[in-house]
């Protein structure tokens, strides 16, 4: 079976599901890769018509904003020992010194971190938690994640899905472009070849004339 045979079988509901799915455990503080879930999901998309583009990024808004939800409950909850054990549970990306600038980010910037966050990967995962933690109110959390949610997810697959229709749309064309142009090199090398060689043609006779004409005799001196 062909991969493309094999994409054709793959259940939209399926894919939906999992970028749902991994970006809400993302968002909710868990250190996946949603972004390249998302991003691979909606070149799927692109080469397949069964999966459509707007349910997609519906299904990725959903994930972010439903994930960083349930991370600012779990982080006014929790507290600052929730940030300690997530620093022992995942140390590469809740150290202290990753918290220590998350706080100053989010005292200094308040809402726009939430939204700004929400385009950079490490602090995307604090988004939630971390304005748990620090009793940023939720209305103000819920402002900055919708909206953020919204563009990035939303704005992530329309760009990708786009960029991956056009990408098709000359692979497809790819035999054909690739045909015209091995005919016009191939002309271009025979006619620049041809020319070389008339060219070459006339050099070649005045060299040969040179070598073979006898040097004139010098006149002895009386």
């Amino acid at each position: 079976m062909h991969i493309e045979e094999w994409l054709e079988t793959v259940p939209a509901v399926s894919v939906y599901l999992l970028v749902g799915l991994v970006i809400g455990l993302e968002s909710l503080g868990i250190p996946l890769p949603g972004e390249i879930v998302l991003v691979s999901a909606t070149l799927l998309a692109a080469s397949q018509d069964h999966i459509n583009p707007y349910i997609l990024g519906g299904s990725a808004i959903a994930g972010a904003v439903i994930g960083d939800s349930i991370g600012y409950l779990i982080g006014r909850k929790g507290g600052q020992p929730l940030l300690t054990w997530l620093g022992r549970k995942f140390p590469k990306h809740f150290s202290a010194e990753h918290v220590a600038t998350a706080e100053r980010s989010f005292q200094k910037w308040g809402m726009w971190a939430v939204f700004v966050g929400r385009f950079i990967a490490l602090l995307r995962i604090f988004a939630g938690p971390l304005a748990g933690v620090l009793q940023m109110p939720y209305w103000k959390f819920l402002i900055a994640n919708v909206l953020g949610g919204i563009i990035w997810a939303g704005g992530t697959t329309a760009v990708i899905y786009s960029l991956g229709k056009v990408a098709e749309d000359w692979l497809k064309r790819f035999s054909w472009l690739g045909l015209v142009l091995a005919l016009l090199f191939g002309l271009g090398s025979m006619l620049v070849m041809k020319w070389r060689s008339k060219k070459a043609k006339p050099a070649a006779v005045t060299a040969d004339d040179s070598e073979t004409a006898e040097p004139q005799p010098v006149p002895a001196g009386d």
